[in-house]
């Protein structure tokens, strides 16, 4: 190989898959207008984890959605930004263009996984759709191909289980079933929403060390969705702070989570406790609680949309909104404190 062509390679794998700039998603009511996603923006590399954390109502399952093409026209709509993949912005994409591109190029988990699966279709039934919706394979190998996937995502006796319907597996085999779905076609683009929600810990354990086993294996580039600062903790290489739709905190996760600059952030990690504290950079405080609530998004206050709960604000706090600045190579907040 040429020194030309090392460059070239190095270059090629330094791209992102996925160049999310200022993404907007509304959502629009009688009473107006409600901005769920309010300019996010990110990239994601093929072999890396990014997760994304807040509260619930934050605007991460929206920007998912928003991803997938999957907004509800009937009530809401991108309004602006781009999301690019491989540098083609799909939201110049058509229906057809974008059915080509959702499961075969970047596939989703999502969290409920009794909701997602088809109850009258057996599992096998669904994963053959799954590939049948992209390619056109014989019988033979579609039947290879589904116990292969089945075996890879760690479901015993595949060749029985293949016959189950949804009801007659446990949640955890269930959620490795929609892994299963979301991984058949190999995407290179795996996003996944809250797809621990509601197991037990043990379980929730066997489904984490299957994702990052399969995100290694495939070189995936992996967008992690979840309330669980714990497991962003053990999982992620970048994480992403949403509050009311708007990114307030981002960077590599042992600047975030070992040394948070933006209140929230600082916030969020005191009243959670983490089953590894090794996993941060500074001693583990004692547990204490957000003060407030979220605000509606009907009715957000002008300036920083934090201020009412937060102990540093400032005057200028309920005037400008705060913009995303650069700690670091690695760290960004939106945040007047300490300026």
């Amino acid at each position: 190989m040429s020194l030309f062509s090392l460059d070239v390679w190095n270059f090629e794998m330094l791209e992102p898959l996925l160049d999310v700039q200022n993404l907007r998603t509304s959502f629009f009511t009688p009473q107006g207008e409600m901005r769920a996603v309010d300019g996010v923006s990110f990239s994601l590399s093929a072999g890396k984890i990014l997760g994304v954390v807040g509260e619930s109502g934050c605007g991460k399952s929206v920007m998912s959605l928003s991803l997938m093409g999957l907004i509800p026209k009937e009530e809401g709509r991108i309004v602006g930004g781009s999301i690019l993949y491989q540098k083609q912005d799909l939201l110049q994409f058509n229906f057809s263009q974008m059915r080509s591109i959702r499961g075969k190029e970047i596939a989703m988990i999502f969290q409920d996984s009794m909701m997602a699966l088809n109850p009258v279709f057996t599992i096998g039934d669904q994963i053959r759709e799954s590939i049948c919706a992209h390619e056109r394979v014989s019988f033979r190998v579609l039947k290879k191909r589904i116990l292969e996937i089945l075996d890879q995502v760690g479901i015993a006796s595949p060749e029985k289980r293949m016959h189950d319907y949804p009801h007659q597996l446990s949640g955890g085999m269930r959620q490795r079933v929609m892994i299963a779905m979301a991984l058949v076609s190999q995407p290179k683009i795996l996003i996944a929403d809250e797809p621990t929600t509601a197991m037990d810990m043990t379980t929730q354990a066997q489904i984490l060390d299957l994702l990052k086993k399969l995100q290694r294996q495939r070189n995936l580039a992996l967008l992690f969705i979840t309330h669980d600062l714990a497991l962003i903790s053990e999982l992620a290489d970048e994480v992403l702070v949403m509050y009311t739709g708007r990114v307030v905190e981002q960077g590599e996760i042992q600047d975030v989570f070992g040394s948070p600059k933006m209140p929230y952030t600082q916030g969020l990690l005191k009243s959670v406790a983490f089953l590894h504290d090794h996993a941060l950079a500074f001693p583990r405080p004692p547990l204490e609680g957000i003060e407030g609530f979220v605000p509606d998004l009907l009715d957000l206050p002008k300036g920083c949309h934090f201020q009412d709960r937060c102990v540093h604000r400032m005057l200028r706090c309920q005037e400008e909104a705060p913009v995303l600045r650069s700690l670091s190579a690695s760290h960004r907040i939106a945040c007047w404190k300490d300026l």
